[in-house]
């Protein structure tokens, strides 16, 4: 029987299917059992659910209109 894990990369892969618990039931227990060897994905994971309840909360007039456009001209950058 293979014995199968998840590495730091791959949570990270994962982790918006996990919060919107998507992952199938053997991926979720892969996932959750990386969490209780290693703390740092266990922080990384918090810091994801503090920025999602954070960014939900925002409006787009809680912006400065200054820090608005540079935004947005930063995500012009990206590649389609």
């Amino acid at each position: 029987m293979a014995v199968r894990e998840i590495t730091c990369q791959q949570l990270v892969e994962l982790v918006t299917e996990y919060l919107e618990e998507r992952l199938p039931v053997e991926e979720r227990l892969l996932f959750e059992e990386h969490l209780a060897f290693c703390t740092w994905c266990v922080t990384y994971l918090d810091q994801m659910r503090q920025t999602i309840q954070v960014a939900g909360t925002l409006r787009e007039d809680d912006l400065d209109p200054h820090a608005r456009d540079a935004m947005l001209n930063v995500f012009k950058e990206f590649p389609r």
